[in-house]
This record gives structure tokens, C-alpha cells and sequence, in this order.
């Protein structure tokens, strides 16, 4: 399998498809959420790809394919963690492109490793600018919702992710909802994951506050979000967002649920491929 070491050592597997390999251009690297994979982003990789991009979709460390160990869960060990992917393939004039958490790796990593060989930025559903409540964020999360969380994963981890897929997927609502295959898939991607960093993730994507990071974001950015997002509410995330950032275009889907890759897949993936031309 295709791996990238991290600097600690820590093996990322990485799918490489479309735009020519090595040699491609346009390169889009693809982030996915919590608790999946890269699998997660298949349906977008394939229809960029088609498109003439070069795509990388890699499993963040701990989860699918990517070594699982104890440390570095941490937005700043997994900001690296992109930077190992960009140089280690050499990638230049990259779209980046977040969904859910993968949204922090974005916005740390551009504050941390700078932009220069960054084009443009997405963020689908994301968490950035910070979940956590606080004065500057009364419609964010208190932490006894993140604690509740890792109580529930630690006691049944594969009970909570039955529960906890239907609300992502805004199941039986007016703007959302997938096929129950969709729902046993995204459990068996949950469940491949190492529960430590199940849980130490719950605490990177609940507690960490991107504010200042939103400075180093000088280039186009993208939010794409749903107005019915259960999971990472709209106001708490996208809307600050694109205050912090000029000229970020935000592009709201009516009553959309949190997983937009499936639940609406189609329209994502026209929505990325205008913004990539």
C-alpha cells in the first residue's frame, strides 16, 4: 500500500489517482472526517479525477489504513501530518479540501506551515473556526457535550456509532438521509479506527479554537455547509468563518444534514468542481 512517513515515524496511507500520477497537476488533497477514512471521499476523488485532477485522499493517523499509534492526536502533530503528504510527494499549487475535522488540519496547517504551496481551501462542513463555546462563540459546544461523547464511545463504541450515524446523515429529516448501506458503511469505517484516537480526537475537534489560525487563510476559500447540520452547526462554524476570512464565499444547502459527501453527493461534487476550474 502507498504510505507516507510522518515525521514521528507514523505511516499514512495515501490513494493517488487521476491528473497523470507523479507528474499531475492540479493536485487536490482530500481530508476526511471523524470518526471515517479517505474511503468517505470516494465518490468526489473519482468524479475529480475524471475531471483531469490529480486527487490524494490519505486516512489520518489512527484511523483506516494509516498506522495507529498512541500520540498525536492533536491538531498540531496532525497539521504535520498534511505537510508530510505535500512535501513528501512534492505537491505544489494544492487544493485543499476539509470535510467535517479535516476542516482544522486546513486552517492549522496553513498557520503553521504557511501557504505557499497552497491554490485554494474548502471547507465542507467544517469545524473551523472552532466548535467550543465561549463569549465569541455562545452558539459552539460546551465541553460536557464532548465529554458525553467519549463516555458513550468508551462504554459501547459500536453502540454510539449506530446512534450517532443517523443524526450525522440527518436521517428521516427534510434535507437529509442515506441508504441503511451508507449507514453500515460508514459504522465499519468507524469501527476500523483505534479507539484512542476515537476519543483523543473527540477532545482535537471539540476543544481546539482556530480563531487566530483564520489570518493565515489568504487565499480563495470555500465553505460549504448545511443549514441543518445536527453535528457542527452551522453558526457556531461557517458563519464565523467567512467573517474572519475576507473575500470566503459560503454556500449554505437547505436543511442539509452533517455528511454531505453522501447525502448530497451530487451537489458537492459540481459545487467542488466549479470552484477547482
Amino acid at each position: 500500500m502507498p504510505m507516507i512517513a510522518a515525521a514521528d515515524g507514523t505511516q499514512l496511507f495515501y490513494r493517488d489517482w487521476g491528473g497523470g500520477g507523479a507528474g499531475g497537476s492540479s493536485p487536490v488533497v482530500m481530508i476526511h472526517g471523524w470518526p471515517l477514512s479517505g474511503d468517505a471521499w470516494s465518490a468526489q476523488a473519482v468524479a475529480l479525477a475524471r475531471a483531469g485532477h490529480r486527487v490524494l485522499a490519505y486516512d489520518r493517523r489512527g484511523f483506516g489504513r494509516s498506522d495507529q499509534p498512541w500520540t498525536g492526536y492533536d491538531y498540531d502533530t496532525l497539521s504535520d501530518d498534511l505537510d508530510a503528504i505535500i512535501r513528501g510527494l512534492d505537491l505544489r499549487n494544492v487544493a485543499l479540501v476539509g470535510f467535517s475535522m479535516g476542516g482544522g488540519e486546513i486552517i492549522r496547517y496553513a498557520a503553521r506551515h504557511g501557504i505557499e504551496r497552497l491554490s485554494k481551501a474548502v471547507f465542507v462542513g467544517s469545524v473551523a473556526p472552532g466548535l467550543p463555546q465561549s463569549e465569541a462563540n455562545p452558539k459552539g459546544a460546551p465541553g460536557s457535550v464532548f465529554d458525553g461523547m467519549k463516555e458513550g464511545i468508551e462504554k459501547d463504541r459500536a453502540a454510539f456509532f449506530e446512534d450517532f450515524f443517523p443524526s450525522f446523515y440527518g436521517q428521516k429529516t427534510r434535507g437529509g438521509g442515506v441508504s441503511d448501506a451508507v449507514l453500515r458503511w460508514s459504522w465499519g469505517m468507524a469501527m476500523q479506527a483505534s479507539l484512542k484516537a476515537t476519543l483523543d480526537c473527540v477532545d482535537a475537534f471539540g476543544r481546539t479554537d482556530f480563531t487566530a489560525d483564520a489570518a493565515a487563510l489568504r487565499l480563495p476559500v470555500l465553505a460549504i455547509h448545511g443549514t441543518g447540520d445536527a453535528t457542527v452547526p452551522i453558526e457556531a462554524t461557517a458563519h464565523r468563518l467567512v467573517k474572519l476570512v475576507p473575500g470566503a464565499e459560503l454556500i449554505e444547502y437547505d436543511g442539509a444534514p452533517h455528511g454531505l459527501p453522501a447525502s448530497h453527493q451530487d451537489r458537492l461534487t459540481a459545487d467542488l468542481l466549479a470552484f477547482l476550474r
